[in-house]
Order: structure tokens, then sequence, then C-alpha cells
């Protein structure tokens, strides 16, 4: 059984490698900690806290435990093997190549960061380059939700400006749906789009820019404690295209978190109540995702807004004239098929930065 051993080998020091990845006997510790907490009579005391608890520990327990069930398989294989039974050889053999699949679609897909199983708040703005970048806009913004269609995930639209004559200014839309954050982290950037410009009479070509922002969705969480002297809070009267549907009272809300300057204008929900819940559970999922960005443990230690540093950070180049293709800069993943991916088809991408 010399090549069982060596598959058994390997197989082992893949699951080692997984196990050291996802931190596994730091998340078990975590694990227990939260079902302390979700074991206790108070739990349920603060709704929304306790279902991101609630998640959390679901999700650990999603990783966890197969890597054990595997790790405890392995050892009982090896225990089949030291009886040097030849008969055993090909059931072993298919056993092995199946755990070892299941390892690798672990190490592919599972949620590594302790935000990564979190809904996603995916902003898009226009950048430079007027109505051209209005509509680049506005394609992104598609791009994004045709990917979740197809993946079944939920899509809402949040808060959205239109341009004046096509495109948008900016949108902001919440996706749900497993390891989300874990996922699409990575598009936080600039996208670049080279092509004729359908907007002027000498259709010439045309370099347009948008910013994509992506924030795990959090309802509470103790590393983001917000002071409400902190906080200005404007009430300002909702705009729309008219309509039953709009609400034509002082609704729209807009929270500024003074320290670091970050703003959030909602006015999308009925109440004026409703957008300020929500305009404060996105201001602080961007105070948390700059505490990730910064590797800081308190909101003083944020220097501020990194808007204006963001737009440098040109992540991906998207050319439809004079050729057509689309690279990221980062993985070097590069497609000649642009239209497929501005349809949503951004699985490989995706996959590229992971």
């Amino acid at each position: 059984m010399e090549s069982l051993d060596i598959k058994l080998k390997e197989t082992l020091e893949l699951l080692k490698k997984v196990k050291n990845k996802f931190n596994i006997e730091e998340n078990k510790k975590e694990a227990l900690e939260l079902k302390s907490k979700i074991d206790s009579t108070n739990f349920w005391k603060n709704p929304d806290l306790a279902q991101e608890t609630l998640k959390r520990w679901q999700n650990l327990n999603k990783l966890i435990n197969p890597i054990l069930e595997f790790e405890n398989e392995l050892n009982e294989l090896a225990d089949l093997m030291d009886l040097g039974d030849q008969s055993l050889a090909l059931e072993i053999d298919s056993k092995i190549a199946k755990i070892r699949g299941e390892i690798e679609e672990i190490n592919l897909h599972k949620a590594v960061g302790k935000y990564d199983n979190h809904d996603v708040i995916l902003s898009v703005y226009a950048g430079a380059g007027g109505t051209d970048a209005q509509d680049w806009a506005e394609m992104l913004l598609r791009m994004y939700i045709r990917w979740a269609e197809k993946k079944n995930y939920s899509v809402k639209i949040i808060d959205q400006s239109r341009g004046e004559e096509t495109g948008i200014k900016s949108s902001t839309i919440e996706i749900r749906g497993d390891n989300l954050y874990g996922i699409l982290k990575n598009e936080h950037g600039v996208h670049r789009l080279v092509r004729l410009s359908p907007f002027n009479s000498d259709n010439l070509r045309q370099t347009s820019f948008a910013r994509v922002d992506v924030i795990p969705k959090i309802a509470q969480t103790s590393e983001v404690d917000i002071d409400d002297q902190e906080l200005k809070i404007d009430v300002f009267r909702s705009g729309g295209h008219g309509g039953q549907s709009v609400n034509t009272t002082d609704s729209a809300v807009r929270i500024t978190h003074i320290p670091t300057g970050i703003s959030v204008a909602i006015q999308n929900e009925r109440s004026q109540i409703q957008n300020k819940e929500l305009a404060l559970t996105i201001l602080k999922s961007k105070l948390l995702q700059l505490l990730i960005d910064q590797n800081a443990q308190r909101i003083s230690e944020i220097k501020g807004d990194l808007k204006s540093a963001e737009w440098g950070n040109q992540i991906r180049s998207y050319v439809l004239h004079p050729y057509k293709q689309v690279k990221d800069l980062r993985s070097g993943f590069t497609s000649s098929d642009p239209q497929a991916i501005l349809n949503g088809d951004i699985d490989s991408i995706l996959q590229s930065n992971q």
C-alpha cells in the first residue's frame, strides 16, 4: 500500500495547511464562547446582535465540523491501512480521494476573515469622465446585480443618485448570501473603462473611472462604539422621479461621524426612523471597514475618510476599444470577453483574487 501511504500523507498535509489557514483551534475557542452567550438567559435582549452572534456561531460550525470529521476519517483510514489487507486498497483509495476533494473545496470557498461570512453593502460612485463615467458606474452596478441574481442572492437598492442625462452618480445596494464579504471584498477599488464614447458626436475614445466600495454589513459590534455626541444628524426632503411610492415628507436622513468626516445619507425607506437606523448601520459598517483597512484597534486611531487616496487605487481595466480585454491588475487575470463579464460572469475574476 505504498502509493496509498503517499496519498494519505499528502492529504493529511493538505488538511494541516487548511486547519492553519482557517485558524481552527482559535475558531473552536470562539465557537465555545459564542455558544455560552447563546445559552444565556438574556441572549435575545438585543435581537439584531443576537442574530449576528447566532449567524457567526453557525458559520464557524459549518467550517470547523467538516474539518474535524475529515481528520477523524483519515486517522481511521490510517488504522485500516496498518492492517495490511490488500482487499481494502480500492475502498481506501476512493475514500482518500473523496476526502481530499472536499478539503480542496473548503480551501477554495470557505470564509477566512472574521467578517467574511457577513452580507455586503456595495456602493458604486462615478468618477472622472462626466456622463461617460455616470454611464460606466451604472454598467458596473448592473454587473454586480446580475452576478448576485445568477447566484440567487438577495439584492436591494438602498440609495441611488441618478445622473442628469443617464447613468448614476452613485448607488448603494445590499446583497445577502453566504460568505459574501469574503467573496466580494477584493472588488473594493477603482475600475477603469476604455471605449468609444456614445455621448459625443465625434465618437472619440473615452476613458472613464468609477469607484466600488465593499463593506461588511454589521448590526452591532463591540469593535465599533460610537458616541452619540460624535454624530451630526440632518433631516431633509426625499427626492425621486415622482409617482405614488415617493415619500414627500422630510424623511431622508444624513448621519455624519464628526471625527472622521464619514457621511451616510439614506432616503429610500418609508420613514425617518427606518432611514436613520439603516444609515447608522451603514456608518458603523464603514467605520469597521476603516478599522480593518488601517489595522487600527479603536475608532480614535482612524485618520479619516480614505476616498481621495482610493481614487489612485486602480484595480481593474475594462477595454472595449481598440481591442477587447478585461485585466485585473492585482492577480494578472485577463479575459478577451468583457461583455460576458459585464453581464455578471465574474466568478473567475473573484476566484483569482482569493
